[in-house]
């Protein structure tokens, strides 16, 4: 009998692909119903083509800016809407953005992941965009903290908000604890910030960042459309864990963006370029910049 080979070149527990979606939808602002339709038919049309993760846009359920309607269009976990996407999502993990209405009367622009029925993570938008034409701290509570969540035992994945990628610092710590897949909902117009600030060009650069410091591969799923004043740019995107593009969403089009990722460019991506390995190293030492006054 000849003996066994364990080469670590042609042993599959180092390969596994996944193949993941971005839902580029236009939300119908304060209309559930519609929405949720919409989402539906995503899902089974994302189910068809193989899809393991799928990604809808934040407040897919609602529109971009249903947080003055908070009080008719929050929903807690227990909504049927919520129920019927976890029901819905039978051989696939789902993301969908919502209001959520919390305990003590407490609304939250929340993230859901959604499988086999069940709600497996809820990440609420820690950094509230409040500036040029954005008003999320005017009606939404700041989530107290961040988390991720495994699919299978090569893929975390961890669910920032849209301005929660604009905070280093989060995505750093989401990185120390293992994210390998960084899905990315976000509700992107092009006049949200204003001056000289361009969003399609400045989103491209902060997830190549992300993508290529860390060696993490990334999802991104903006809406399209318009809704009042504001124009959302599409653009949804899967990244490589080198930066490259692996398939970009149309600027003016729904569309289901869809790509494979593989766990082997991850592993040499950490293995070339260790950020997550020492950045761990550093955070366990407690090293922290400090200002050393001079004495002049």
């Amino acid at each position: 009998m000849p003996p066994t080979s364990f080469n670590a070149t042609h042993d599959g527990a180092h390969g596994g692909t996944l193949k993941v979606a971005a839902a580029q939808i236009d939300s119908s602002y304060g209309d559930l119903d519609t929405n949720l339709t919409k989402h539906l038919r995503t899902i089974d049309d994302a189910r068809k083509r193989g899809v393991s993760m799928l990604l809808f846009p934040e407040l897919s359920l609602c529109g971009h800016s249903a947080g003055k309607d908070a009080l008719r269009l929050a929903m807690r976990l227990d909504h049927a809407a919520l129920a019927t996407l976890a029901e819905a999502s039978v051989d696939l993990h789902v993301s969908f953005g919502f209001i959520e209405e919390a305990p003590g009367g407490q609304f939250y622009n929340s993230q859901a992941t959604v499988t086999r029925g069940r709600i497996v993570h809820v990440h609420r938008k820690v950094q509230l965009a409040t500036y040029g034409k954005l008003r999320d701290g005017l009606y939404y509570a700041p989530g107290a903290q961040l988390g991720t969540f495994d699919i299978d035992s090569r893929w975390r994945i961890a669910t920032p908000i849209c301005n929660d990628l604009w905070n280093p610092g989060l995505v750093h710590d989401l990185m120390c604890d293992g994210v390998t897949l960084l899905a990315a909902p976000i509700s992107s117009a092009r006049e949200a910030v204003g001056g000289g600030f361009d969003n399609p060009s400045s989103w491209e650069l902060n997830l190549h960042f992300y993508a290529v410091t860390y060696g993490v591969a990334v999802v991104m799923a903006n809406r399209i459309g318009t809704e009042g004043m504001l124009g959302f740019w599409g653009g949804s995107r899967i990244l490589d864990p080198f930066g490259n593009t692996v398939a970009t969403g149309s600027l003016t089009d729904e569309e289901l963006v869809v790509g494979e990722l593989d766990y082997a460019s991850l592993r040499e991506a950490r293995f070339l370029l260790p950020t997550v390995r020492d950045a761990r190293v550093f955070a366990a030492r407690g090293i922290r910049a400090a200002h050393q006054n001079s004495g002049n």
